[in-house]
């Protein structure tokens, strides 16, 4: 079995990032040292880099699964949380990143190349960090966010110059042997090669790559065969080499009949279009710069068919080579005409200025809210559901164990005017508002929560906003009660000063007290007289 693999899903999941930590400063002789809670660290990223030395995607294949290491939770005197490691993941030069739905993501071609697969959740701020002149002592934190996840397909389409392309048994395998040091697995049955194969040649001054896929057979388009699926491998070539086999013992088979078949399926071949080189443009198989070797001429039989075919086919256009790959007949020249469209093919990249993209700046309107709310109807009740990159962070950055965290998070929404603008939809209270998607938060609206830091009058990790609503007076059963309390200390003040004229009152026991100590003194014998 070949150990081969150019195309894989690969599952990614950046690192989770750390929770924030509720901490109070204590110190011997610091009374008032306030909150030294640190922040959670961030969690790490997933990134592939194209490393020279991966030449497949076999690992992958094998373990498709891959995250990365989550950020550590932040810890009190201000000591904030390890953040994740990156983790890297090797992949081959000419590797192509795209979604499930084919969209491609990234086109990594040359050493270093870099994608961020799936980036790693924010640590969440310790209460040092939210502490401000309002909220001094804040007793909690953030939470850390889920790292991203995502499930995207890498194919490896191999940088080579030159593609080899040809029925089974043509010689592919082993003309790419004669030419460079690859070593292919070479035997006398069709379909041996079962992987694609490079070689490096050197043709002068001009190295350059070669590649060949396994054989294409008629209908190959519609899935028969082999090579058809290995095709990815020479869309980034400069040309092609049709080997044609002309010593086949095949009656049916000759040079001008293969080379018909494997033209119409290289037409019905779908080049990737939605990537594109410096150029901009990506050509088709069949448009771009073809050789013909017409290969096994050392055979009595190869070499008239050879000298048969080759007056037609340069009258078609093309450059036709007589070659062997055994006896090494015709190689030299190939090498060299195979090198001058590889040179000219440089050049023309070289001098055509790259197309850069400007970049689009676009700058956040000034009207711009940062959210929307869309009504939506359940079970014959209305649902209101708030959208929005930070509406559905913070919510995730929510510990909603916590009092005092549900009101700094009510306190955001208000400040981002998600209140004023549920009031202007229609919102009543008691209705559904749902923050995120499918798998958002759902709240039972109240209107009555007032938001403000000035509030915030309850002990740590408590919000006085949040006891029961129902049990709270209005503010005129407030002014009532204030009215009733009025009311009776007047009638007591009234019915005591009824008592005192009636002459109800007596001595009390202090201004007895203060008179006995006078009345020993002298002092109050002229009172008495």
């Amino acid at each position: 079995m070949a150990s081969f693999v150019d195309r894989v899903v690969l599952h990614v999941s950046g690192g989770t990032g750390g929770h924030g930590c509720v901490s109070v400063h204590r110190e011997k002789f610091k009374p008032l040292g306030g909150p030294d809670g640190g922040n959670g660290g961030d969690g790490g990223d997933v990134i592939l880099r194209v490393d020279h030395q991966t030449t497949t995607l076999l690992d992958y294949h094998h373990a498709p699964h891959r995250h990365a290491t989550n950020g550590g939770p932040g810890m009190g005197d201000w000591r904030g949380g390890k953040n994740g490691e990156t983790l890297i993941l090797p992949v081959p030069d000419g590797t192509v990143v795209k979604s499930k739905d084919g969209t491609v993501l990234a086109d990594l071609v040359g050493e270093g190349a870099e994608y961020v697969a799936a980036a790693g959740g924010q640590g969440g701020l310790g209460n040092a960090s939210l502490s401000s002149q309002k909220r001094r002592a804040p007793g909690f934190a953030l939470l850390g966010i889920e790292g991203e996840s995502s499930d995207i397909v890498l194919e490896l389409k191999s940088i080579a110059d030159i593609a080899l392309v040809g029925f089974p048994s043509a010689g592919k395998s082993s003309l790419i042997a004669a030419m460079s040091a690859a070593r292919p697995k070479i035997a006398d049955y069709p379909f041996t090669t079962l992987i694609p194969n490079l070689g490096v040649v050197q043709a002068g001054d001009v190295r350059f790559t070669i590649a060949d896929v396994p054989g294409l057979i008629e209908g190959a388009s519609e899935g028969k065969g082999l090579g058809h699926n290995f095709l990815r491998h020479v869309e980034r070539c400069a040309a092609l080499v049709h080997v044609l086999d002309c010593g086949t013992l095949e009656s049916d088979r000759d040079p001008l009949s293969d080379l018909a078949i494997i033209e119409a399926e290289l037409e019905k071949y779908a080049v990737d279009m939605s990537y594109a080189g410096t150029d901009g443009e990506v050509v088709p198989l069949n448009h771009r710069p073809r050789l013909i070797a017409l290969n096994k001429v050392d055979l009595p039989d190869g070499k008239d068919m050879a000298e048969f075919v080759r007056p037609e086919l340069e009258s078609r256009g093309y450059r036709v080579f007589e070659i062997s790959a055994t006896s090494h007949e015709g190689l030299r020249q190939l090498g060299f005409a195979m090198a001058e469209i590889v040179q000219a093919a440089r050049d023309t990249l070289a001098a055509a200025p790259p197309k850069v993209q400007p970049p689009v700046l676009r700058p956040r309107a000034v009207n711009e809210a940062g959210f929307k709310i869309r009504r939506e109807e359940k079970n014959l009740e209305p649902l209101f559901r708030v959208l929005g990159e930070k509406p559905v962070r913070w919510v995730k950055q929510t510990d909603f164990t916590n009092e005092e965290a549900i009101g700094y998070l009510a306190d955001r929404l208000a400040k981002l005017g998600v209140e004023n603008e549920l009031f202007k939809q229609g919102a009543k209270p008691g209705d559904t508002v749902v923050i995120g998607e499918d798998d958002g938060v759902v709240f039972d609206w109240e209107p009555t929560m007032m938001a403000g830091a000035e509030l915030l009058a309850s002990p740590r990790g408590t919000d006085v906003r949040f006891a029961d609503i129902g049990d709270r007076p209005t503010r005129g059963q407030k002014r009532d009660e204030q009215q009733e309390r009025k009311d009776a200390k007047a009638a007591a003040r009234a019915e005591l000063e009824a008592e005192r004229k009636a002459g109800i009152w007596t001595e009390s026991v202090s201004s007895r007290r203060i008179a006995k100590p006078l009345k020993e003194s002298g002092l109050g014998a002229e009172d008495d007289e």
